[in-house]
């Protein structure tokens, strides 16, 4: 994962630079650190949180670890098995992905070590060889499993409502036009993504203003 003092570091760079991320920082505070560790089960993890509420996914994964006897391997779900991973939460896709998942890493066609040594887009290309890893779980578990600092996850609805918000849109922005807006973040932009999910949550839970 990425450091709390690295995390505040960047960020203290980026509002610097860009003065509407600084009146963001200045409304939503500083977000904590957040991440993994790497390997299988935080893999898996992302996959269960794939397209589900926050808090629909971590009963789902709570359940599977559970199930799993506490910790969550390719060996612990391939004996639970489709029956058992569907018993417990997991959508018929996602026990597909889990499974193949659980087969190539034991059979390691899929090294969670060797993707250490390797750039961030020789992750994505190695990691979305496997069906149910698009970009989007790529780039969550480079952030998060492997604490890579430039990550910049354009395809996450809240990031595009997040900068929506920031830059004052009628509409939430393509995915085009968010890699544009967050260039100038780069080399610190999962930093910055880290914040926009923060800032989204928090502008979320603001009261609406009065009219009238």
């Amino acid at each position: 994962m990425l450091p709390q003092d690295e995390l505040h570091r960047h960020l203290g760079i980026l509002r610097r630079r860009d003065k509407r991320l600084a009146g963001a920082i200045k409304v939503a505070g500083l977000p904590g650190a957040r991440g993994m560790d790497p390997g299988f089960a935080t893999l898996i993890h992302i996959i269960v949180d794939q397209q589900v509420s926050t808090a629909a996914g971590a009963a789902i994964w709570a359940k599977l670890k559970k199930a799993a006897g506490g910790k969550v391997t390719p060996r612990s779900l391939l004996a639970l098995g489709e029956k058992g991973l569907r018993a417990n939460g997991m959508s018929g896709p996602k026990t597909r992905y889990a499974l193949g998942l659980a087969e190539a890493t034991a059979a390691k066609k899929l090294n969670f070590r060797a993707l250490e040594r390797v750039g961030d887009d020789e992750v994505r290309a190695r990691l979305t060889e496997f069906k149910g890893i698009g970009k989007w779980t790529a780039d969550i578990y480079l952030m998060f499993g492997m604490g890579r600092p430039d990550i910049w996850p354009v395809g996450d609805l809240a990031i595009q409502h997040a900068i929506r918000i920031l830059h004052e849109l009628d509409d939430k922005p393509e995915e085009d036009v968010c890699e544009t807006l967050g260039a100038p973040w780069s080399p610190y932009r999962t930093s910055a993504a880290i914040f926009l999910w923060h800032y989204f949550k928090h502008m979320r839970r603001k009261p609406a203003l009065p009219t009238g």
